[in-house]
């Protein structure tokens, strides 16, 4: 799509370019009144240039059948070359190169014919020539150099156009992607959190005749985990009011992986746990906190869908051979809410956007194998 090209310019192109031919062959008339031009020719003169200036009123709407007829009448009177040349540039600077130079060629022939039954006086017919093309191949060069000029802005204008559109595509799914990392991770951290909670919950629901220390322990689990949940929920949202990024906030990684496991065998969880990492320093931090995401996942969907029973969890890995993560359970069926797999979907793109895998699978003894795989530097 063209940017609009002085459209005032254009519009008022009907009276302009009669007006301007007009002012330029009244020279022309003025000239031939003092060289002693005969009355009966001067003002066949005058009759071409009328019809001519009225001509140019339809070149913008008729370039190319406006512009030959211009140039036929330049055949019978020397008023009608200006037109004729507003005409030739007007039609170079629009058409395409092979039409203007068909122009430029009928103007010459025209004005070929014109010099032989009315030469002028005091030029040879030979220099004749050589002017009327230097002037029609000046109009056409002229012409071809605008027609060009505004092509390039055009396109420039375009290129711009569309460099603006793809940054702002750019926000935008640079926007989605941010809030989407928020939305796993608050999936993330407030679904483990209140499977805890949960937990505990249906321990004071169903064993009513515990010790009152017990009860009393399991409140204040209880409590303290919806409070951590409530903080934790106010962090996320604060990130999204600020419009802030939320890779600058401080996240766990595999070194948390100790705390995470204690907490989970706190709340009933039976958890094998095999930890071999060497040069932990050096984890990227994306690497490892998507680990700690993936064992967190893992031990959350056990205590819904196998609770009570033992979760096995292997971590190895060192640097250029990259973290596998394996996390496998019984699945007894315990839990069957519409929101199952949600979490799994989100690590495996939390998995692929650092650049590793994640597959899960139910095996035929009943058992859920989660395994994962993530970079660490030098792997091919």
């Amino acid at each position: 799509m063209s940017v609009p090209r002085m459209p005032a310019l254009r519009r008022f192109a009907p009276v302009l370019f009669p007006v301007y031919g007009a002012l330029m062959s009244i020279t022309q008339i003025v000239a031939e009144v003092s060289s002693g031009t005969p009355q009966g020719e001067l003002l066949a003169d005058l009759a071409v240039l009328l019809l001519a200036c009225a001509l140019l009123a339809g070149l913008p709407r008729w370039p190319v059948p406006v512009v030959l007829t211009l140039i036929v009448l330049t055949g019978f009177a020397f008023t009608a070359t200006i037109p004729a040349a507003i005409a030739t540039l007007e039609v170079a600077s629009r058409q395409r190169p092979r039409v203007s130079c068909l122009v430029g060629v009928a103007g010459i022939l025209a004005q070929a014919i014109f010099g032989l039954w009315r030469p002028m006086p005091g030029l040879p017919y030979g220099w004749w020539l050589v002017i009327v093309v230097l002037a029609f191949i000046a109009f056409i060069g002229v012409g071809m150099l605008i027609r060009t000029r505004r092509a390039l802005i055009d396109s420039l204008a375009e290129r711009a156009k569309r460099a603006e559109a793809e940054q702002g595509r750019r926000v935008a799914e640079a926007r989605i992607a941010e809030r989407a990392a928020l939305a796993r991770e608050m999936h993330d951290v407030l679904a483990h959190r209140l499977s805890l909670v949960a937990t505990y919950a249906g321990a004071l629901e169903y064993r009513a005749d515990a010790e009152p220390a017990k009860l009393v322990s399991a409140a204040g689990v209880v409590r303290e985990g919806v409070y951590q949940a409530l903080g934790e929920l106010r962090e996320v949202i604060s990130v999204l009011r600020e419009d802030t990024d939320a890779s600058d906030r401080p996240r766990p990684g595999l070194a948390e992986l100790n705390e995470l496991v204690a907490e989970a065998r706190a709340a009933g969880t039976p958890v094998r746990f095999d930890y071999r990492i060497r040069d932990g320093e050096t984890l990227p931090p994306a690497t490892g906190h998507t680990g700690y995401r993936v064992v967190q996942e893992g031990l959350t969907n056990a205590r819904k869908h196998a609770a009570g029973q033992e979760v096995r969890v292997r971590v190895t890995g060192e640097p250029g051979t990259g973290v596998r993560i394996e996390v496998s359970n019984p699945v007894t069926g315990a839990d069957s809410s519409d929101g199952r797999g949600t979490g799994l979907i989100g690590l495996t793109e939390r998995a692929r956007l650092t650049g590793g895998k994640l597959d899960h699978q139910l095996t035929g003894s009943g058992e859920f194998h989660l395994d994962a795989w993530l970079p660490w530097g030098g792997e091919s």
